[in-house]
């Protein structure tokens, strides 16, 4: 009996003795994790440097930009990729003339350290959203060091579209990333390689619609539209462009103008007639009933079009625009019905 005692004695010591051992390791983990977290200045339980952070704890360091529309808002993305948060004032299928900025606009523009603009007289609005926001970030003008066309109407006689040469596309992205650069030195080196690659791909599309075009006799190189905003498409690339309507394209064209049109296009055998995306139809068909010639279909002048759809970017824009001039150059002329060529000798 007293070995059978001094056996269970024996047993119990050793339990309590681990018992112990074990709330002192515990203590003494427990102690060294915020001596840890002490040491490296962050609190108990906080992430500490070089550990994942908790979802949404991290700011943002990307730079903030905002561009004034649509398609210097492409051009942005494509030029600062995922270093930049980037905004847009007026959106895709929006019209930038007829633009009136809210204040949720003026919030957006407050937050950003860097605006992009198209310059040229184009963001007419801009000046009063720029004081009402507080902006007192960056400004870009893509157009600087470009000679603008003149326009004897609108805009101060000066004509700001000049994205519709893609020569003049490539000055914009050299400005844009000129410009973030600038604002943005860490990510210099990436600005500038990402404007490289785009300005490549630029180039290959402007010589590419070049080489199409030398297929088109020039006398068929005509087309009539309902915005007054390709002057720099036609300059550049050997086109003769007749507007119906001025800048704006809910302007209402007088009838003095419409007959005039009306008139070159019988004379001319103007073979596209074209409609831009938010234009008065209605204009388009009664000039096509006047002339026998039907419409092309619709251009993109100030907007891109909405993701998904081809001309939801710049470089998608112009190849729609092209693609749709070149078919109708290459159509043959329409035959006038007998109403249509007494209405021209009677005209």
């Amino acid at each position: 009996m007293v070995w059978l005692i001094a056996i269970l004695l024996a047993l119990l010591v050793g339990a309590n003795a681990a018992a112990q051992a074990a709330r002192a390791d515990g203590a003494l983990t427990e102690g060294s994790a915020t001596a840890g977290a002490a040491a490296d200045g962050t609190a108990p339980g906080a992430a500490r440097p070089g550990a994942a952070p908790h979802q949404g704890s991290t700011p943002d360091a990307r730079l903030p930009v905002i561009a004034s529309f649509s398609i210097l808002g492409d051009m942005v993305r494509e030029v600062g990729g995922d270093d930049i948060r980037l905004s847009v004032i007026v959106g895709p299928m929006s019209d930038a003339h007829t633009f009136e900025p809210t204040p949720r606009d003026a919030r957006a523009l407050g937050a950003a350290r860097v605006l992009v603009i198209n310059g040229l007289g184009f963001e007419s609005w801009l000046p009063r959203l720029i004081e009402a926001a507080g902006f007192q970030g960056r400004e870009i003008v893509a157009t600087r060091g470009i000679e603008p066309l003149r326009l004897d109407h609108g805009h101060d006689g000066v004509d700001p579209h000049a994205w519709q040469n893609l020569a003049n596309g490539v000055v914009y992205v050299q400005n844009i990333a000129l410009g973030l650069a600038e604002a943005d030195p860490a990510h210099a080196s990436a600005y500038y390689a990402r404007a490289d690659d785009y300005i490549r791909r630029l180039r290959k599309a402007d010589a590419d619609w070049r080489r199409q075009l030398d297929a088109v006799p020039k006398e068929r190189r005509v087309l009539a539209t309902s915005h007054d905003a390709f002057a720099y498409f036609g300059a550049a690339y050997g086109i003769r462009v007749l507007s119906v309507v001025g800048l704006s394209g809910d302007a209402e064209p007088s009838a003095q103008s419409m007959a005039k049109l009306i008139q070159q296009i019988r004379q001319q055998s103007i073979r596209a007639l074209f409609l831009e995306h938010g234009s008065n139809a209605r204009l388009l068909q009664q000039i096509a009933a006047e002339t026998g010639v039907q419409p092309g279909g619709t251009l993109y002048a100030d907007t891109l079009d909405r993701p998904g759809h081809e001309a939801s970017t710049y470089l998608g824009m112009f190849h729609w625009n092209t693609q749709m001039v070149l078919k109708a150059f290459t159509l043959p002329p329409s035959a006038p019905t007998a109403a249509q060529e007494q209405a021209g000798a009677a005209g």
